[in-house]
This record gives C-alpha cells, sequence and structure tokens, in this order.
C-alpha cells in the first residue's frame, strides 16, 4: 500500500523559509522519479519541483527556480523541498507523488493527490 506523508508546511512571512518533507512507503523508491505538487483553490494542480530517482536530475517550474530546492535521501526514503525567499502566491496545498516514469512525474497534473501539506505565506 502506497503512502506518501508531507510534513513541515505552516504559515511563513514573505521573504522566509520551510521546508517540507515527504515520508514514502509501500514502493521501492529508489526506483522513482518524485515531484513536488501544489494546488491553490481555484487552480489547476501544478508541478512544483522534480528529481530522478538518483537525484542527478531536477526540474523546477519557473516561479521557483533559483527559491526551491528540491532533494532526497533514498536511504530514509524520503523527498525534501527546501522553500527560501517565500511570496504570498507560493500559498497552496504542497503534495508529494512519485512514479517510475520521469515523463509522468515531471507532466501529469494529477499529481496532486493524499493528505498534502498546507503552506500559507502572509504577514
Amino acid at each position: 500500500q502506497v503512502q506518501l506523508v508531507e510534513s513541515g508546511g505552516g504559515l511563513a512571512q514573505p521573504g522566509g523559509s520551510l521546508r517540507l518533507s515527504c515520508a514514502a512507503s509501500g514502493f521501492t523508491f529508489s526506483h522513482y522519479a518524485m515531484g513536488w505538487y501544489r494546488q491553490a483553490p481555484g487552480k489547476e494542480c501544478e508541478l512544483v519541483a522534480a528529481i530522478s530517482s538518483t537525484g542527478d536530475d531536477t526540474n523546477y517550474a519557473d516561479s521557483v527556480k533559483g527559491r526551491f530546492t528540491i532533494s532526497r535521501d533514498n536511504a530514509k526514503n524520503t523527498v525534501y523541498l527546501q522553500m527560501n525567499r517565500l511570496k504570498p502566491e507560493d500559498t497552496a496545498v504542497y503534495y508529494c507523488n512519485g512514479d517510475p516514469s520521469w515523463w509522468r512525474v515531471t507532466t501529469l497534473r494529477t499529481m496532486c493527490a493524499y493528505q498534502g501539506t498546507q503552506v500559507t505565506v502572509s504577514s
């Protein structure tokens, strides 16, 4: 049974930082590309960042390049998203998800699933 448990969300001020974690179980984590996605009220699910199964390749949405960093620890079955210089428009529910296919992880817009973690950026 696949389980993805996100944590680390909360309230941050503009310019602040948060670090999200996603603990995975129920599948061979080291064989999966992983992604962080977000969905704001009234908007579609969008890819924030993706990382290949080995961690060698990453992909970022233009809106977060230079501010967010995705990483993974295959020994801990965990993927992280370090978010710096947060902006109010980063406010959304953040989800992690994965797939053996890099194409699916970076292309599908149905990856906002499981519980997610709320990130609110406001002064």
